[in-house]
């Protein structure tokens, strides 16, 4: 190896201990929010209004006006706009006592009704909603405050540097626990869960279409970077983002 190649050998390996420096950084400033914001008794939660089951669209309407858009007005959403989109992900539409339905049935079918989601919104612009990172529990139709900041910057650099994520009023996103559906499906599991991540997220696409919003289903992302931005729990795996706001034609 030549005295060049050596040089660039050693540049690429400074600035690669450099960016790993700096993520594990970014990601210990996270998990210092998230523990001042639940030692201060700032983990808010707000109950959100019940969804309605009758809208003015038809469901023939809203599957042809269904697109994905990129675009957002910086304008706020309503905490009513807010639950619709989230009982559409994953709401429960029958609610039933036994332990292993963590609640009843859900707008979403789930193989076994294992339900492995769990559903995030990052929050930057809702009326009446502190920005910060909420987690949904659909048992009792509110949301909880996991992390007392707005990331929408951060989740979007995260995303490969899409804009739409930083511009949206929010972004619903989509995390599994393989581990409610290994018990039981084995090797088919992982198909399973992303069978169901197909059906939630194409009941947000129409919620959306229904409510005069627009929305992008996102796969294009690095998993390691969305979890340590979200601080997530390690069972859980990042595996859709969609932003949601009001579009800009």
């Amino acid at each position: 190896m030549n005295f060049l190649s050596k040089k660039i050998c050693f540049l690429g390996l400074a600035a690669a201990m450099l960016l790993s420096a700096f993520s594990a950084e970014a990601h210990a400033n996270i998990i210092r929010r998230r523990t001042v914001s639940q030692a201060d008794g700032e983990q808010r939660t707000y109950v959100l209004p019940p969804p309605q089951t009758q809208g003015t669209l038809s469901v023939e309407a809203a599957l042809n006006n269904r697109r994905s858009h990129r675009n957002f007005q910086n304008k706020a959403l309503s905490k009513a706009q807010l639950s619709q989109i989230l009982w559409s992900a994953y709401g429960i539409t029958m609610p039933l006592p036994q332990a292993g339905l963590r609640g009843g049935l859900r707008t979403t079918p789930s193989a076994g009704a294992s339900f492995p989601l769990e559903i995030y919104v990052v929050i930057g612009n809702v009326e009446g909603v502190e920005p910060g990172v909420y987690r949904y529990i659909p048992q009792e139709h509110k949301i909880v405050r996991t992390l007392n900041a707005d990331v929408r910057r951060e989740l979007a650099a995260a995303s490969l540097n899409q804009r739409m994520v930083q511009e949206a009023p929010i972004t619903v996103v989509f995390t599994g626990i393989i581990e409610r559906l290994t018990r039981r499906y084995g090797a088919r599991s992982r198909r399973y869960m992303y069978m169901e991540i197909g059906h939630a997220s194409q009941n947000v696409y129409l919620q959306a279409e229904a409510l005069g919003l627009g929305t992008c289903a996102i796969g294009a992302f690095t998993d390691a970077r969305v979890s340590a931005v979200l601080a997530l729990p390690q069972e859980e795996e990042p595996l859709y983002l969609m932003p949601v706001g009001y579009i800009r034609r």
